[in-house]
């Protein structure tokens, strides 16, 4: 069980997000988007194209620009219908790695784990053992398309960079936006809000049974950027269920950050 537990910290710190200070209520202009809808020029029903890019660019121009991310959140998951309540603390370095250590209700660090861009590397403290895989090892429970920049783009709030193009379908939905389309196997839709933050993302490949969904309901102010701090996620495959309620009560962009991951040399692998 510690051992999933640990394996879900380090999955689902693929998709969340960050973030602390006075709570901003998502009370976006509803009326400019409606306005928008409709006076943009419309062909057949559907938005024409180059109402679609203009809208996609400015949602690529909404996107939290970083170098450094670290954050600390109360954490309920759910694993295979066990539930957990943990605390985790998150750090990101753009393109380089994320971080994150997990510990119990009595403030015993259980796990920590180190996400590169071509590796996994997990540590159970509490059993003395360690799992080394490539990041290859994430498609036994998700799809494929997701990559190093999708796990650091989901933890921040951004979009996920390969499903903004202009390849995918963009269509009005009672004063939000819906994008939505197919990345190879990947089936893909994001709902937008009327501010253009994304506020759900559901992906699904069909043929190997794999979902994950992405809810952010709550959206805080970390000095100029606006993050979500609410997240409910949830990934299914086939048989493994996993689902993560997060509540980040801490959060900072760009101060220097460290990831310390010693093994010990009496830590056995696992697979």
């Amino acid at each position: 069980m510690l051992n999933k537990l640990c394996l879900a910290c380090c999955l689902f710190a693929l998709f969340s997000c960050a973030a602390k200070k006075q709570l901003v209520e998502r009370k976006a202009d509803t009326a400019l988007v409606k306005t928008q809808t409709i006076t943009a020029p419309v062909t057949n029903g559907n938005v024409i194209d180059n109402f679609k890019v203009d809208k996609i660019n400015t949602i690529k121009l909404k996107q939290t620009v970083f170098n450094t991310f670290s954050g600390k959140a109360a954490a309920k998951l759910t694993i295979d219908g066990k539930e957990n309540n943990v605390t985790m603390v998150i750090r990101i370095k753009k393109g380089e790695g994320i971080w994150i250590a997990v510990t119990a209700i009595l403030g015993v660090e259980v796990a920590r784990a180190v996400i590169t861009p071509d590796s996994i590397s997990v540590m159970n403290r509490l059993e003395s053992n360690y799992l080394k895989k490539p990041f290859s090892y994430i498609y036994q429970y998700t799809s494929n398309q997701i990559n190093y920049k999708t796990l650091e783009s989901a933890l921040i709030g951004n979009a996920i960079p390969e499903l903004l193009n202009n390849d995918a379908e963009l269509k009005p939905d009672n004063g939000d936006l819906v994008l939505s389309g197919t990345l190879q196997e990947l089936v893909y839709k994001l709902i937008i809000g009327p501010d253009l933050r994304v506020t759900q993302t559901n992906m699904t490949n069909p043929a190997a049974g794999q979902a994950v969904e992405i809810a952010n309901t709550q959206f805080i102010q970390v000095g100029t950027r606006i993050v979500p701090s609410q997240v409910t996620l949830s990934s299914t495959e086939k048989e493994r269920s996993i689902k993560v309620d997060l509540h980040y009560t801490k959060a900072d962009f760009d101060l220097p950050v460290e990831f310390p991951f010693s093994i010990p040399a009496r830590y056995s692998p696992v697979n």
